[in-house]
């Protein structure tokens, strides 16, 4: 009975993670085709899948559903901004099949912490979006990385944990991940 409630536990952890996975994947063959090479998005996801070691079938049908080849759930991607305790500005993505619901748990969320749902464009000025790509250091020196990967369009460059973080816009991410991997 031990092995039971360990693989059951286990099951249950990979089977949020794949839920997950599955929900970017069919949201991203929806906005940018179902084409793996024409669509970082997809791809990028496509690669979360395999790190995971997700069937390749579940990939399948996921991006099946994102083109509309195969009926099922439809997701999208909504934005709610809104303050925290003290002020905070605070912007939540969410990815829902349901939006009356998502809002209704968000807005409980804000007011739970003593925080309140605000309008489109309320904090949204304070913040950037920006790509992130994460490489292990390896036996890359700080000037042969900087070399590479600023001429790519990379914005800034950090070394934390044995890892390179390296920012950038999010039109140069998939540039940039090809000079990475050169």
């Amino acid at each position: 009975s031990t092995i039971k409630r360990k693989k059951g536990a286990l099951d249950a952890a990979r089977g949020k993670i794949f839920t997950k996975i599955i929900k970017e994947i069919t949201i991203a063959a929806r906005l940018g085709g179902g084409d793996e090479a024409a669509n970082p998005r997809l791809r990028s996801a496509i690669l979360k899948a395999k790190a995971s070691n997700m069937p390749a079938n579940n990939v399948e049908r996921a991006i099946a559903k994102g083109t509309g080849t195969l009926e099922g759930v439809t997701y999208e991607e909504i934005t709610y901004e809104g303050y925290g305790p003290c002020g905070v500005a605070i912007v939540v993505e969410t990815m829902t099949d349901n939006k009356n619901r998502t809002v209704s748990e968000v807005r409980y969320t804000f007011n739970k912490y003593g925080g309140s749902l605000g309008a489109d464009g309320a904090v949204a000025w304070n913040f950037e979006r920006q790509g992130l790509l994460t490489i292990a250091q390896g036996t890359l020196s700080e000037d042969d990385v900087l070399m590479t990967l600023m001429d790519a369009g990379a914005e800034n460059l950090e070394l934390e944990d044995g890892e390179w973080l390296i920012y950038s816009q999010i039109a140069n991410l998939e540039t940039l991940r090809k000079a990475a991997e050169a």
